[in-house]
């Protein structure tokens, strides 16, 4: 539990003062780097890509890319932390203090919400000067939002407790959390694609969360907001209690 609640905001403001003070880099590179995407994309992907035919192929686009950018950033933020507390021994002054794994867990993942959040708001209010959307759904926009960005947080942690260096947190993201958020149905509805590209989609997990948050914009989905919903929560309790467990055991973090 969280007992020292003095330690636990004072870490939790560090993680977000962290990133504030490179947000250039954190914030204003992935809103540009998105609307690069929105703007590409939209030009040479056919409308019929969207899959649904009162929707522009922008419209159904801009929110697959929130969530994208809401995703990398959140993994981003909490795995290079921790990473960089290894490394300069920082976490072992964690772990030496009174606050305890889920406490220390908590900061690291509340501190990549706000980032993920802030980058999410930042582009959909730029790219809503030119897409014409609207939000459906405000209560699950705000619910796969949040939920998404917890996971992806944990699941940062959990890379950046394994990493010993850079590079195996580089090869981490380039070859699980790039191709997972490619292959989620960011850019093309899974209704468009073969039954076996179709089946290999919905075993991803990723495809739930962006696909949730599209319903919560546009009303619009592959699936039931409810299966999304239900595999989301269900892969961020079983991470969260995993990397806890593990961070309590002191795994890859005892020398």
């Amino acid at each position: 539990m969280i007992a020292n609640y003095r330690g636990f905001i004072t870490l939790c403001r560090k993680e977000i003062q962290r990133f504030l003070n490179v947000s250039v880099q954190t914030v204003f590179a992935p809103l540009v780097s998105t609307l690069l995407y929105l703007l590409i994309f939209g030009q040479v992907m056919p409308e019929g890509a969207s899959g649904f035919d009162a929707l522009s192929y922008h419209q159904f686009l801009l929110p697959g890319l929130i969530m994208m950018a809401m995703l990398q950033n959140a993994f981003s933020n909490s795995s290079s932390s921790l990473i960089q507390s290894k490394m300069y021994r920082n976490l072992d002054l964690l772990l030496l203090s009174p606050m305890s794994p889920v406490a220390i867990f908590s900061a690291f993942v509340i501190g990549a919400v706000i980032r993920g959040l802030m980058v999410g708001l930042a582009i959909g209010l730029v790219a809503s000067l030119w897409v014409p959307i609207s939000i459906a759904h405000g209560g699950w926009l705000v619910v796969f939002a949040v939920l998404t960005t917890m996971l992806l947080g944990a699941l940062g942690f959990l890379a950046g407790l394994w990493a010993a260096k850079y590079d195996q947190l580089a090869a981490f993201q380039n070859f699980v959390i790039l191709p997972l958020t490619f292959l989620s149905g960011v850019f093309y509805s899974v209704s468009i694609l073969p039954s076996f590209w179709q089946i290999a989609t919905w075993l991803n997990p990723f495809f739930y969360m962006v696909d949730g948050f599209r319903y919560a914009v546009l009303g619009v989905s592959d699936v039931s907001p409810w299966l999304s919903l239900t595999i989301t929560v269900g892969f961020m309790l079983v991470l969260s209690v995993v990397t806890v467990n593990l961070l309590a055991k002191g795994w890859k973090t005892r020398r």
